[in-house]
C-alpha cells in the first residue's frame, strides 16, 4: 500500500453523487483519510489560497494533489486551473482534470491552461477503482513529490 500521509487529495466536484463514489474508490485502495472535497472553482482558491472558512492552517492543509471537475457552478474547472497557474504559491502543485467530458476542445484547453492530466471519469465503478489506484500508485509511488507537512485534523 502507497504511503499518504505527507500528501493531501484536494477534489473540486460539485456533483455529490461523484463525491461519493470517488470517496467509495478512495476508501477501495485504503487512502480515503487523505482525500478532501470542495464544492467549485471559488472554494478551490478560498482553500489554497486560506480565504473564508479556510483562513486556518489546520482547516486547509496544502494539497499534494488537486483532482479538477471542469464544469463546476461560480467558478469552472477552467478558471480555476487558470488562476492556479498563475499564482507563484500555488503553481507547482499537480493538478489532474478529473472529469466527465471527453471533448477534444477541453482536453487541449485545460492542457494550454496548465493541467498535468486529464482522466474522464468512468462510469462504472469498478473501473473508477482501478483508475483511482493506478492515479495513487502513479502520483504517490512513482512520482517524486514534495514533501507537505500536514497537520493532524
Amino acid at each position: 500500500m502507497i504511503d499518504l500521509k505527507n500528501h493531501l487529495i484536494l477534489m473540486a466536484e460539485d456533483d455529490t453523487d461523484d463525491r461519493l463514489l470517488v470517496q467509495e474508490a478512495f476508501a477501495e485502495c485504503g487512502v480515503q483519510e487523505q482525500l478532501r472535497f470542495v464544492a467549485d472553482g471559488e472554494e478551490l482558491l478560498d482553500y489554497l489560497l486560506a480565504r473564508g472558512q479556510y483562513t486556518k492552517a489546520l482547516t486547509a492543509p496544502r494539497p499534494g494533489l488537486i483532482l479538477l471537475d471542469l464544469n463546476m457552478p461560480r467558478k469552472d474547472g477552467r478558471e480555476a486551473l487558470k488562476e492556479i497557474r498563475a499564482h507563484p504559491d500555488l503553481r507547482q502543485i499537480p493538478i489532474v482534470v478529473f472529469t466527465t467530458s471527453r471533448a477534444d476542445t477541453d482536453i487541449r484547453t485545460v492542457y494550454q491552461l496548465g493541467a498535468n492530466s486529464f482522466i474522464t471519469k468512468p462510469a462504472a465503478f469498478d473501473v473508477l477503482v482501478t483508475t483511482v489506484t493506478k492515479m495513487v500508485a502513479y502520483w504517490f509511488g512513482l512520482v517524486e513529490l514534495p514533501t507537505i507537512k500536514i497537520a493532524a485534523p
